[in-house]
């Protein structure tokens, strides 16, 4: 039987884009949230972890999250003050609440509790109850390596993914997240959703005006749609998700992105007593609406296991190989995962960071709210 597709016509046309230095951006960001009555320190985490996702150029959860951040926060969905609570501690082991605060701070602080277990035990691992959205994970996963360990991280997220064979949005899209160091400029760090595309990445599509692959989203009546505007709307009316690794049903194993998946939603909810699959789209809690998720946290201490820099080494060796194998006839280059990423934070530490005209536009509702406008001159 033939797929439908449901797409509207879309201008794929280029839109201006202008280019502003990191740290201007970090100290706005920055601005932004101390406007919003958190805590200086707390702003500075959230800026960093805003920032080093657009520097790496995933701009999913860079700046473009921010209005996102900005509006729960004014709508009391994000406790701007966190009040992280250790619920139990039993060695390698703890279980934090957040008490949704902001999740950034929280994930944080969660990875430096489960590095200082490592140090102590080889292992530490931290579980995460009523937190809200941390950004993007690999920077959980980088602070385990700066300290030469192996770091894990995962979430779970608003329901957009379905079991296979189903059209329902049940999952997140559930990052899985490891990252190792080598003997190398840049470790290996791996860091996607268990979906083939995110929500964040719908948003980034829909904001330049450019149609999604078909084959990446299954409509309730289990066709693909392409217009990313009518996806996020039918995401919210859960009549449209996000097709798991793999895809649809089972021919391209789409039951491996499921599973990946699932275990993702375990480890962010039945460890810690916290919520899941579809109470994390919203609760009411004295009536106000709260959007919580949960995470986990693992870092491995390689020098309980062999010294760091033989680690390091074989490591190094793993990717070199990899990267020297035989290519495709036309291929330039095989990367290793963490290069790309890399690269391009050495760019646009130099070039900057690309601001579209959607961006530039949350940017300036931000600072004229906030009567930062004086403060910093954006040349938009």
């Amino acid at each position: 039987m033939t797929e439908k597709v449901r797409s509207k016509s879309i201008d794929n046309s280029q839109e201006d884009e202008v280019y502003i230095s990191p740290s201007i951006l970090r100290n706005f960001v920055e601005d932004v949230f101390i406007n919003l009555k958190v805590p200086k320190p707390d702003a500075k985490i959230i800026a960093n972890g805003i920032i080093q996702a657009d520097l790496r150029g995933i701009e999913s959860h860079g700046i473009q999250r921010c209005k996102m951040y900005y509006d729960r926060i004014k709508q009391g969905i994000y406790n701007p003050k966190t009040n992280i609570k250790i619920v139990s501690d039993n060695g390698a082991t703890a279980v934090i609440d957040g008490n949704c605060g902001m999740g950034h701070v929280i994930g944080y602080h969660s990875m430096k509790l489960a590095i200082a277990k490592a140090k102590i035990f080889g292992v530490g691992a931290v579980a995460v109850r009523n937190s809200t959205h941390y950004g993007f994970a690999g920077i959980y996963s980088l602070m385990a390596i700066e300290e030469g360990m192996i770091g894990f991280t995962t979430t779970n997220a608003r329901p957009a993914v379905p079991p296979t064979f189903g059209v329902e949005p049940m999952l997140g899209t559930n990052p899985l997240t490891y990252g190792a160091p080598t003997d190398e400029a840049f470790p290996f760090l791996i860091d996607c959703a268990t979906s083939i595309i995110q929500r964040g990445k719908v948003e980034v599509y829909n904001r330049i005006h450019k149609s999604l692959p078909s084959g990446v989203i299954i409509t309730a009546d289990g066709n693909t749609e392409t217009n990313p505007e009518d996806v996020l709307n039918d995401l919210c009316d859960r009549t449209a998700a996000l097709l798991p690794l793999g895809g649809k049903g089972e021919s391209t194993s789409g039951y491996k992105g499921y599973g990946y998946a699932t275990f993702a939603e375990i480890l962010s909810s039945a460890l810690q007593n916290g919520i899941y699959l579809k109470d994390t789209a919203g609760i009411i809690e004295k009536d106000q609406k709260r959007l919580k998720v949960g995470h986990f946290f693992l870092a491995i201490d390689v020098n309980h296991f062999r010294p760091l820099d033989g680690f390091k080494e074989t490591t190094g060796n793993i990717m070199r190989e990899l990267r020297n194998s035989k290519k495709v006839p036309g291929a330039k280059k095989i990367y290793t995962a963490g290069e790309k990423e890399f690269l391009n934070e050495k760019e646009n530490e130099l070039k900057g960071i690309p601001l579209n005209k959607s961006l530039q536009k949350d940017i300036k509702i931000m600072q004229n709210e906030l009567g930062l406008s004086l403060k910093y001159n954006f040349p938009f």
